[in-house]
C-alpha cells in the first residue's frame, strides 16, 4: 500500500511539473503582452488603450498566481514523497 501511494505521489509530481513548464511559458508570454498594452496605453493616452492594458494585466497576474500555485503543490507532494520514502525506509529497517 505505501508502495502505491508512492507511486501516486511520483506521478502526480510529473504531471504536475509537465503542467508547471506549460504556465511558465504562458506566464512570460502574457508579462510581455501586459508590458507592451502598458506602453501602448502610455503612448496613446487613451481610455480604450488603458482598458486593454489593465485586462492584459488581468490575464498576467492570473496566470502568475496559478504558476505559483503550481510550484506550491509540487513542494507538498515532494514533501510528502520524501515521509513516504521515510517510512519505507523505517519499515525496512524494522524487518
Amino acid at each position: 500500500m505505501l508502495q502505491r501511494r508512492l507511486l501516486d505521489v511520483s506521478e502526480r509530481i510529473r504531471q504536475v511539473r509537465e503542467e508547471l513548464a506549460v504556465s511558465e511559458e504562458q506566464s512570460r508570454f502574457f508579462e510581455e503582452e501586459a508590458d507592451d498594452a502598458r506602453l501602448r496605453a502610455l503612448v496613446s493616452e487613451t481610455p480604450v488603450a488603458e482598458a486593454e492594458s489593465r485586462e492584459a494585466r488581468r490575464h498576467a497576474d492570473t496566470l502568475a498566481r496559478h504558476r505559483d500555485e503550481l510550484r506550491r503543490t509540487i513542494v507538498e507532494l515532494e514533501r510528502e514523497r520524501d515521509a513516504l520514502l521515510d517510512r519505507m525506509a523505517g519499515e525496512l529497517a524494522d524487518q
